[in-house]
């Protein structure tokens, strides 16, 4: 006897039940078992059509490309759509090339079955000649539409957005709005519909929830709000993602230059490029390509990490020009050797904390040009307590008589140039992102590389000048 909780029921008659987020389903389980044993590929592709389109990306990126393809031309064409869309974009594309080689009229179609926008994302990565053949062998609605998207910058709410949503008409009723959605469907996860006028402009939104509540014969135009944020094409997609932020929007529409409805940017969009955006900052940060993946292809990454680590090479040879300058010192107090890298890891993490959380400032807007003095006092007194706190500890440690070559006078020597060194480098770190956006570059572009030729510099040259200054040991070689 039922107890009067609903239960679901799948196709086979069986109850279903509710699986752990964080454990592998039993189509996961499924899958992975006809990997293991053998790939039967219609087995193989009946299974990989029931799991959720990210576990399916996941079985695909598992295989070799030519496998994956041959996965996918076995599967409902949706749901290798939504599968593709989900793959790591190198891998994705190489599966798609690999299925324009073998079947072009079946790749046109499975591209043309997926979003517009994650379409786009594919082609704009997919080599020239690939990219034409697939076009030319779609519906020339779709394609066109394509090429339209393609068109814009990838950076911009135009390379985000997508033509796939519904426009409601203000002048039509609730009847008809509903009448219209049941033809035509609404994305998944949409709450918000644009509200256009005859030729085009938008002039609010509608809430779904207020549909329902509304009466059949009223006007959309008189349950919309009529105060409506959107962007143009040409916004960075940085501005698109804060403007969610700030006003926790689930859609954005995206007009042009007279307001006419040319697509939309959903909240999924955002979450992804807060994701790359991350990516690519910390990226930038190390000198790698900043849209490099960990599938790229080894030109591209080649490209991407050969420019920065050839200037690490000369901007690190400035900071070990100090060694050669002390060289003698160095050569009369071996313990030197031993605190140089020691002092100036510890000043370039600290420059990199600063560096982290003035990045992060600088990304979500909070730094203003009137409130940078503020910022650099307290990071120079959080630089000075952190200097003075393992300036104590150093002079401590080389006050033990169980460290080679240590005296009170050279823990002495080490702990101030700790504390100087942690202050500079923590003020640099603060720094070299404004510095580099006032000056019109990325402030995330391999800024520690340069925090770390600026630390080491400095680490060195301070270590070895307080202690040719109280130690009265002659500097140079020779």
């Amino acid at each position: 006897m039922s107890d009067g909780t609903p239960q679901n029921v799948d196709d086979h008659g069986d109850t279903s039940h509710i699986e752990d987020a964080g454990e592998a389903s039993l189509h996961d389980e499924r899958v992975a078992e006809l990997i293991e044993h053998t790939i039967d590929l219609p087995v193989l592709a009946e299974a990989v059509e029931q799991q959720q389109a990210a576990d399916a990306a996941d079985t695909l990126e598992a295989l070799a490309e030519d496998e994956a393809a041959d996965v996918l031309e076995r599967m409902d064409d949706h749901a290798a759509a939504e599968a593709l869309a989900e793959m790591q974009t190198p891998l994705a594309v190489g599966v798609v090339q690999d299925l324009i080689e073998e079947d072009l009229g079946y790749a046109a179609r499975l591209m043309a079955a997926m979003a517009p926008d994650d379409a786009v994302d594919l082609l704009q990565e997919m080599a020239e000649s690939f990219r034409e053949h697939l076009l030319a062998a779609m519906p020339l609605a779709a394609a066109a539409a394509l090429r339209d998207l393609i068109g814009y910058d990838r950076e911009s709410a135009g390379g985000l957005m997508t033509t796939d949503y519904l426009a409601l008409r203000s002048d039509m009723t609730v009847a008809e709005a509903v009448d219209t959605i049941r033809a035509r469907s609404i994305p998944e996860g949409l709450q918000h519909l644009v509200v256009i006028s005859d030729d085009g402009r938008v002039e609010g939104v509608i809430g779904v929830r207020d549909l329902l509540l509304g009466g059949p014969g009223q006007r959309i135009g008189e349950l919309m709000q009529e105060t409506v944020k959107a962007v143009r094409t040409g916004v960075d997609r940085e501005a698109v993602a804060r403007t969610f932020a700030r006003y926790d929007y689930a859609m954005l529409p995206v007009v042009d230059l007279d307001d006419r409805l040319l697509g939309i940017v959903t909240v999924d969009d955002v979450i992804d490029i807060i994701r790359d955006e991350q990516t690519e900052d910390v990226q930038k940060i190390v000198g790698a390509g900043a849209v490099e993946a960990v599938y790229s292809h080894v030109g591209e990454k080649f490209r991407g990490r050969f420019p920065w680590l050839a200037a690490s090479l000369v901007f690190t040879g400035f900071a070990a020009t100090a060694i050669i300058l002390f060289g003698r010192l160095i050569a009369e107090r071996p313990i030197l050797a031993f605190l140089m890298p020691v002092i100036a890891a510890v000043v370039g993490n600290a420059g990199h904390q600063a560096l982290a959380v003035t990045l992060r400032g600088i990304v979500l807007g909070e730094i203003r040009r009137e409130r940078v003095g503020p910022l650099f006092v307290r990071e120079g007194i959080v630089g000075l307590l952190n200097g003075a706190a393992l300036g104590v500890v150093t002079f401590a440690i080389l006050n033990l008589p169980v460290v080679p070559g240590a005296s009170w006078q050279i823990g002495l020597v080490a702990g101030v140039s700790i504390m100087f060194a942690m202050v500079v480098g923590t003020l640099t770190g603060a720094g070299v992102p404004l510095v580099m956006r006032s000056l019109g570059f990325d402030p995330a572009q391999s800024s520690a590389i340069f925090l770390i030729m600026i630390t080491d510099a400095l680490s060195f040259t301070t270590l070895l000048s307080l202690s040719w200054l109280l130690l009265g040991t002659i500097p140079m070689a020779g």
